[in-house]
């Protein structure tokens, strides 16, 4: 198997082109990507007669579909009821990702400004693995869980706690988001060597098939010194980084097969599309 690449929901040449999610696939077929990621950020609203024309029309074209569930999921929250509605927001995902022929779902941690790292870490495994144990009581055994590294200094969601959060079943992928990491760490994740100890990393924590198929989001980010991530920016950006050539040339070398989601500012197909094109390039 080869690395996969496509883009987190619609780029502005999409819009000019499309409405419909369904014309995604021949849309990305017809550029070269073959993965997307549905965007349910905002909350879990797609409808059945949309799912169904999306999911016919990616297995037509090829395009292996991920989701991403809503934003304001924390598996980390002091409050009991925001944990539980975390929960079902998973569930909510679980059950869109069937409906479009997705297997990987997209989970942000959660922040943890009001306790220690460490505390909210427990929270927040304790909440993933609740929602594992309900998604499997209701039939959503396939749907691998994604916890997302994060931008932000006061979030959970480092790459080690990510880690933490991946091992806790053996369903479950890290989402590798570089663009977070570089904006978390201050320019920390933008070179080969960086790149290389995070693969490392994943390898000693969850092995090497784990390794091999991982789910991760690329783009560049403009951060700040006390905060962490800003924004996201477009590959034109010479400034914040990260830069994706030398991990596309580690990808190849090592023979891994990630799936990577572009989410750069609106030139998310083009820029997918790079990564493709560099990361095939290091495997002649």
């Amino acid at each position: 198997m080869s690395a996969i690449f496509g883009p987190a929901g619609s780029s502005e040449d999409f819009l000019k082109k499309y409405k419909a999610s369904s014309d995604m696939p021949k849309y990305l077929s017809e550029m070269g990507l073959d993965a997307f990621e549905y965007q349910c950020g905002q909350g879990v609203r797609v409808t059945d007669a949309s799912a169904q024309k999306l999911k016919v029309k990616a297995e037509e074209y090829g395009i292996t579909l991920s989701l991403h569930a809503p934003y304001f999921i924390s598996l980390s929250s002091v409050e009991p009821e925001k944990r539980d509605k975390s929960i079902d927001y998973i569930l909510q995902s679980c059950a869109a990702a069937v409906k479009i022929g997705a297997e990987r779902i997209v989970i942000h941690s959660g922040s943890c400004s009001k306790m220690t790292r460490e505390a909210a870490l427990e929270l927040a495994k304790d909440t993933l693995m609740r929602a594992r144990e309900a998604a499997v009581s209701q039939g959503y055994e396939s749907i691998r869980f994604c916890p997302e590294t994060m931008g932000k200094i006061n979030q959970l969601g480092n790459f080690d706690e990510v880690m933490e959060l991946a091992a806790l079943d053996d369903s479950f992928l890290p989402c590798i988001d570089f663009g977070h990491l570089n904006a978390r760490t201050l320019g920390g994740v933008n070179t080969k060597e960086a790149f290389e100890q995070i693969l490392d990393g994943i390898e000693n924590k969850l092995g090497s098939d784990r390794l091999k198929c991982f789910h991760s989001h690329f783009s560049k980010i403009e951060y700040t010194q006390n905060g962490g991530e800003l924004r996201h920016l477009t590959f034109e950006d010479s400034v914040f980084g990260p830069e994706y050539e030398p991990l596309m040339e580690l990808i190849a070398k090592r023979q891994l097969s990630p799936t990577f989601i572009c989410e750069s500012a609106g030139t998310q197909s083009f820029d997918a599309l790079a990564m493709k094109k560099s990361y095939l390039s290091f495997l002649e």
